[in-house]
């Protein structure tokens, strides 16, 4: 798999010959802004909850490469309404076959409300399996034991997990998150964008290193393989 990050919570997943991008908020955070929206041509957009700083360029993004997106009832309604045709809804504990591999919708604790105040739906995450392996991708979420469910249902071979604190976990809760899931190699998102969420990389790195982890924390625009 290649692995492109575009800031914050957002990553581009080639599996195959199929592209997957995760919570595109790119053209509102600054960090990101440089990445133009028109080069972004995914074939799926998976949205873990309706938070602007996930669901941001959603709409664009999909209009423009006629992606199916992904998400929650609430906010495939929300979308449509704004001119998206082509999603699919899901909800917690869900799972579905797609042309990549499947999609599994396990639960995040957080809240989820869409750009207009209206209600989200359940926040989630993604368990996703293909032929080239298996990933977590936590969405916005705090630690929560029902990880361990994750970690005894399937084997991982890497997880996206929020490492920035304050609206999410930070790095030592998403080591103790990594212990449940089973997983030794963690992509940290969901830091840096905010003051509030600014984390020192190496001192994490080095938390991890420490428990026996591995932590990524790719630069944005780098892409790499996994």
């Amino acid at each position: 798999m290649k692995i492109t990050y575009l800031g914050h919570s957002s990553f581009l997943v080639q599996i195959n010959q199929f592209t997957l991008l995760f919570d595109p908020f790119i053209s509102p955070n600054p960090l990101a802004s440089k990445i133009p929206l028109d080069t972004l041509k995914p074939d799926y957009i998976l949205v873990s909850h309706g938070h602007y700083d996930h669901i941001a360029d959603a709409v664009v993004i999909a209009k423009q490469s006629d992606a199916k997106i992904i998400a929650s009832y609430e906010i495939i309604s929300y979308l449509e309404k704004q001119g998206v045709k082509n999603g699919h809804s899901m909800n917690l504990g869900g799972s579905h076959l797609f042309e990549f591999g499947k999609v599994k919708c396990v639960n995040a604790v957080h809240s989820s409300s869409l750009p207009d105040g209206s209600y989200g739906g359940n926040p989630m995450g993604f368990l996703i399996e293909s032929g080239e392996g298996n990933f977590y991708f936590a969405g916005d979420t705090a630690l929560s034991y029902d990880m361990k469910l994750i970690g005894e249902y399937k084997t991982i071979n890497f997880a996206f997990l929020p490492i920035g604190g304050n609206y999410t976990m930070d790095a030592d809760n998403a080591i103790i998150a990594s212990n449940f899931i089973n997983c030794d190699e963690i992509i940290g998102m969901h830091y840096d964008t905010f003051e509030v969420i600014k984390i020192n990389h190496e001192v994490c790195i080095n938390k991890f290193k420490s428990a026996g982890k591995k932590l990524i924390l790719p630069q944005i625009g780098e892409s790499f393989d996994r």
